[in-house]
């Protein structure tokens, strides 16, 4: 699937490329087909209040409580946005989720009338954020589930003003990333499943600035927003070698309780540099 995308890209590119094979001239600096790279820092939102969310009599809502035998609230240790760090909440607690660095290939196309600029782009790469929450349990254990971003393609428009050889513009468009899910746990006496990857569409957009060096190069900086829809990752929790009392699986439900994310959203943003040849 990313590679329709990209190939979608080209594809709106080759479609401007009739309206701007001539020469680009110094009254239209920013027509034509290009080629480039992004690159920069992506940054997550705090989630606040994010926790794991408990479905124990597997009616698909996420709103019941895991009660010892003896009635007490299983986890009431609490939760924490991010990786826990050991199994109680204190002194350990969490570590915050993580921001990293953000590479990125793009291909485009834009056509210049007066100074007024439209186009289309398209870009593949990947982001190195990961986005956590966990769980506590008086046992004590913990519970963590988290999510990255394996890679992330996107296509959209671009439209913006042109003063002399600088472009300020504004863009949007679907994205369509490989979302990669993981659950880990201190627990070792019950058994889990649910691990693995899934492809999510959502939406990408944000704004920049545009310099053009020479007649051929450009550079810039531009603002992403990015945001997944990621409501569909459950993790069952089994019996495995725990007794019958275990909270889990206490009767009058002994198959097991679901476990899910809270924050059903992934978004981050991303501030990055630009630089793109034009044909």
């Amino acid at each position: 699937m990313r590679f329709m995308l990209i190939a979608g890209a080209a594809g709106l590119s080759a479609l401007a490329l009739p309206a701007t094979a001539q020469e680009t001239t110094q009254d239209q600096p920013f027509s034509g087909a290009y080629v480039g790279v992004a690159g920069g820092y992506d940054i997550q939102g705090n989630d606040v209040n994010s926790r794991i969310l408990f479905d124990r009599n597997l009616d698909g809502r996420f709103n019941d409580p895991v009660r010892t035998s003896a009635g007490a609230d299983a986890f009431s240790p609490g939760f924490c946005n991010g990786r826990a760090l050991g199994a109680t909440r204190a002194p350990g607690g969490c570590r915050n989720d993580r921001d990293g660095w953000n590479y990125y290939a793009r291909v485009g196309a834009d056509t210049q009338r007066g100074n007024v600029v439209v186009g289309a782009v398209g870009e593949f790469g990947k982001s190195e954020i990961t986005d956590s929450v966990s769980a506590f349990s008086t046992t004590p254990a913990n519970y963590v589930m988290t999510r990255s971003v394996d890679w992330e393609a996107t296509i959209r428009g671009r439209a913006g003003l042109a003063f002399d050889t600088t472009l300020f513009y504004g863009t949007f468009g679907a994205g369509y990333a490989r979302i990669d899910r993981e659950f880990t746990s201190t627990n070792t006496a019950n058994a889990f499943t649910g691990r693995g990857k899934r492809n999510q569409w959502g939406i990408t957009g944000g704004g920049g600035i545009e310099q053009k060096l020479g007649r051929n190069f450009s550079i810039g900086m531009e603002y992403m927003y990015h945001q997944y829809n990621d409501n569909d990752y459950r993790v069952r929790v089994t019996q495995g070698t725990a007794p019958a009392t275990n909270p889990f699986v206490l009767s009058p439900n002994t198959t097991g309780t679901d476990l899910a994310r809270s924050d059903s959203k992934f978004r981050w943003h991303s501030i990055r540099g630009t630089a793109a040849f034009r044909f």
